[in-house]
């Protein structure tokens, strides 16, 4: 609507300036006086013509006086000025003279600059250019020539506009990061991506590439489409190119035109040829009918000359379904360890290929503008690395950044992800009639059909011409054939002739040779017309003859020119053909699933009480023995951010349920967690999770695997306890899902994984335990409460939720339960000490708390075996790695031992279990 309304803007005043000059030119010639007079105009309006503009302003006429002429006043002048401008006695209405021209201009752009033809993909500039260097014999096989040369001869016949339009059209089907497959091998600097121009066409030179010659040019002399005259009527130029290739789609389009656009990508050669082949398939007889799933199998996406990712299919099949949709794109990247200037190392991205038609140094000022104004973090360096053998871009990240994090970032803030905004829109009509064209918008079936509807029309096209070049040399070869019986009578009636012309009526009247056959006959020389081989003639006219029903029944029947053109994609596919640049990657919910791309190792991974999360490395905390201080495993600031709230070991690979104690869940990759150190505080939940300002992770359950068979238990501290599916957990992602009902006055803090097999355990802090039957607990869906696990007594609360795994089969086995207070002490107890209850008594009693530590409660009963390891966590961020052999097995009344010396003001706030490693990971840890 912009465009349009400047360019009605143009028009208006181009028409008022043409008007008032029109007018003084008529008040020179014919005004006299320079008195002040009223000027009078006549108005042409709309439904009133007669109506009178009145003007009272000074105004004067300066023209050559005389005594003897009368004096003519500006009324006059008027009159005669708008009796010039109206011819036939007619006023030109303004309102139409705009709406007659624009139209006309908007219709020339159209159909002659902007637009692109469906048949050969070609705009009239490119379609000019490529004519005209075939015609300069620019071919593959022969030296480039000067842009200029190229450029002029485009202006001079075919192509009346500026030289720029066309030297930038040039260059930009030599460009081999803009168009799949150039139409143009340059010479010399045709640019970059990063948006540096062309060298001057003084210095450039260019020819035509091996597939533009043979796709597009190769049967233009075989009158395959219609030549028509040029602008000034001197020479003919095609109205089309005989494609053999659907260009339109092979190297996309872009234009702007008067009220409507469009913006085609780019496809694969290969993909394009097997979507034609299923379409003539379904042609044929007996074929069956592709469908749009089918063929978008064939061609799932562009595939864009830059390469870079594809994120997912989505936004593409919608522009192949609608002629509009998006295409999200994303830059192929990497991460490296690399040396810094200080002999260190150092986490890198490493970008080595780009979105199509992102400008790479645009990008980099973009990312240095982001850095500067603290939008984007954990970016130390920025270098652009790039070489004539490909891009690489070197992003270098902070020692404590997290890559992911900062990628993920990056995808978000710049162009390193960005979407092709397709629009599909070209010129359809007859298969040879300029004059039926009109703009139309398409589907990526109506497309490839209209490609093989004029491929059909050009190959019966192009049979028709041969077929009548072979009739002709047949009729020539049939008349020599006839002459050879006759040799010495035609050389004596030659030598006895008048002139030329009696020999070939003597010739015709005897022999019985029509014209052709007598001119070619004359125009031999007496030793080649001695010469004739009869056998080689014959051969010759066998041959032809084949050829000529070969030909006949491309003329007739159909299905001989779809195996033709089968059998002609498969060659040109064979040869030009090549592996898709752009990788796709599969949609789930708008992110890539990133997995397989992930070493599976073990972490651990840390929350705390102030809405932080991180993850490190297993191999950073050593078994130590009881009894120690331990490493520190977070920051010690002293703070609310800095106490640990969960902490727990897992492997990269699992999915983490992360549970708030309002009962909502989020699914997150452990790999996805942000990577620290150990003393780093780790970074704020809501960057990893969108979860809101009140809500807190209390429970995190990792999960390799979503059996059939397996349940989820959610406890909470006031007692309600429910069981639901694993699999309905199966598609949980980082939007969240309700999983439980909790009051405001209680907190879900456990979530464990549970079969019918097995028995449950909890504990309270007041050092109470009771173990029942999982099977007796009824599965209910994610939106219910539950119900009571124990009787709690006044101001008591769950402090530990176990499953054991097997229930009463194991109650004589080696596994134990681990009770450990917040002051340090500890224990294990046989499983077999907790008899199985009915749910929602008081239990029996766990622990004993020692004397003088009245004020001690329980804060860990977890199942152990006595080859684990577990990780002990305070609040102020100390961690112990020991065996659970080291702490001794006591009864159910024994008070335990000091598993962990604590610091003054310090207590117990979590325990973990550090998972079995394989015999190759026990290998690495040993190295």
């Amino acid at each position: 609507m912009k465009y349009s309304t400047i360019l009605l803007l143009c028009f208006l005043i181009d028409r008022v300036l043409a008007w008032q000059t029109n007018l003084l030119r008529s008040r020179y010639a014919l005004g006299k006086a320079n008195k002040r007079q009223p000027t009078v105009l006549r108005a042409a309006t709309e439904g009133d013509d007669d109506v009178l503009l009145e003007s009272n302003e000074e105004e004067y006429i300066y023209a050559p006086t005389s005594d003897d002429e009368s004096f003519i006043s500006e009324a006059e002048t008027a009159r005669q000025a708008n009796d010039l401008a109206a011819i036939g006695g007619n006023h030109i209405e303004l309102q139409t003279e705009i709406s007659n021209s624009f139209l006309q201009y908007a219709l020339s752009i159209i159909l002659g600059r902007a637009i692109p033809d469906a048949r050969d993909g070609m705009k009239p500039v490119h379609r000019r250019i490529l004519y005209a260097m075939d015609q300069l014999n620019l071919r593959p096989n022969t030296p480039h020539r000067k842009c200029a040369r190229v450029v002029g001869e485009v202006l001079g016949k075919f192509h009346p506009h500026g030289d720029v339009a066309v030297y930038d059209a040039l260059v930009r089907l030599a460009q081999t990061f803009s168009t799949n497959y150039p139409l143009i091998d340059g010479h010399g600097n045709f640019g970059s991506i990063d948006a540096d121009p062309a060298a001057a066409m003084r210095y450039t030179e260019a020819r035509l590439t091996s597939l533009s010659k043979e796709a597009l040019l190769d049967e233009l002399e075989e009158d395959t489409v219609d030549l028509v005259p040029n602008f000034d009527g001197n020479e003919l130029e095609p109205i089309v190119l005989p494609a053999k290739l659907p260009i339109l789609l092979l190297n996309g389009a872009s234009g702007i035109a008067v009220g409507m656009a469009t913006n085609i990508p780019p496809h694969n050669l290969r993909e394009l040829m097997a979507g034609c082949e299923a379409l003539i398939d379904s042609r044929l007889g007996g074929g069956h009918p592709v469908t749009d799933e089918k063929l978008f199998k064939l061609i799932p996406a562009p595939d864009f000359p830059t390469g870079a990712i594809i994120v997912g299919t989505s936004g593409a099949k919608q522009l192949y379904k609608t002629s509009n949709g998006g295409v999200v794109m994303r830059a192929t990247t990497q991460m490296e360890e690399i040396v810094t200037k200080k002999k260190g190392t150092r986490t890198a991205i490493i970008v080595t290929q780009l979105p199509y038609q992102v400008n790479k140094a645009a990008l980099l000022e973009k990312i240095a503008a982001l850095v500067n104004e603290k939008k984007l973090d954990g970016i130390a360096d920025l270098r652009d690395e790039s070489d004539r053998d490909g891009i690489r871009v070197v992003i270098e990240l902070k020692r404590d950044a997290v890559p992911q994090v900062v990628l993920n970032n990056l995808f978000k803030k710049t162009a390193l992800q960005s979407t092709f905004s397709g629009n599909f829109l070209a010129l359809f009509g007859g298969s040879n009639n300029e004059k039926s064209l009109v703009p139309q918008r398409f589907t990526l079936r109506e497309a490839l059909d209209s490609f093989i509807d004029f491929r059909f029309s050009t190959l019966r096209r192009k049979a028709a011409f041969r077929l009548s070049k072979v009739e002709a040399r047949a009729n020539i070869v049939n008349g020599l054939l006839i002459a050879l019986k006759h040799v010495d009578w035609i050389i004596e009636t030659i030598q006895k002739a008048q002139d030329l012309d009696a020999a070939r009526k003597q010739i015709e009247d005897e022999i019985g040779l029509n014209e052709e056959q007598t001119d070619a006959v004359l125009k031999l020389q007496l030793g080649q017309l001695t010469r004739l081989n009869q056998e080689k003639l014959e051969s010759e006219i066998r041959s032809l003859e084949s050829s000529r029903q070969e030909l006949q029944d491309l003329l007739e029947n159909d299905q001989n020119v779809y195996e033709t053109m089968k059998t002609e994609f498969r060659e040109l596919s064979a040869k030009f053909g090549r592996d898709r640049q752009s990788r796709i990657l599969p949609e789930e919910d708008g992110e890539i699933d990133e997995v397989d791309l992930i070493t599976n190792s073990r972490s651990v991974i840390v929350v705390t009480r102030g809405g932080y999360i991180k993850r490190m490395p297993l191999k950073t905390f050593e078994s130590q023995n009881r009894g120690t201080r331990g490493k520190r495993g977070t920051s010690d600031s002293g703070t609310l951010e800095s106490q640990v709230s969960q902490c727990f070991t897992c492997n990269d690979h699992d999915t983490l349920l992360m549970v708030t104690q309002k009962g909502v869940a989020y699914g997150l990759r452990a790999y996805q967690v942000p990577i620290a150190t150990r003393t780093a505080k780790g970074q704020p939940i809501p960057q990893v999770l969108p979860i809101r300002s009140d809500e807190m992770i209390t429970a995190v359950l990792p999960v390799s695997k979503f059996s059939e068979d397996e349940y989820i238990v959610l406890a909470t501290e006031q007692g309600w306890i429910k069981k639901t599916a694993l699999s309905s957990f199966e598609k949980l992602t980082t939007r969240g899902l309700i999983i439980a009902t909790v009051e405001e006055s209680d907190s879900l803090q456990w979530c464990q994984p549970c079969k019918d097999g097995d028995d449950i355990l909890v504990g309270s802090a007041m050092g109470k335990a009771m173990r029942f039957e999982a099977s007796k607990l009824r599965p209910t869906g994610r939106t219910s409460r539950g119900v009571k696990s124990m009787t709690l007594r006044e101001g008591d609360r769950i402090a530990g939720f176990n499953v054991l795994s097997g229930g009463q089969i194991k109650l004589e086995s080696e596994e134990y339960v681990l009770a450990v207070t917040s002051m340090g002490f500890g224990k294990r107890i046989n499983t077999s000490e907790f008899r199985a209850q009915n749910r929602g008594g008081q239990g029996v009693i766990a622990l004993h708390f020692k004397k003088g530590f009245e004020q001690d409660e329980m804060r860990c009963l977890q199942i152990v075996k006595e080859e684990d390891e577990i990780l002990v966590i305070t609040s102020k961020g100390v961690m112990v790695r020991q065996q659970v052999s080291q702490i001794p097995s006591q009864g159910r009344s024994a008070t335990g031992v000091m598993v962990q010396k604590l610091d003054a003001g310090d207590q117990i706030v979590g325990v973990s279990i550090v998972p079995e490693m394989g015999e190759n990971e026990h290998e690495l840890e040993e190295s």
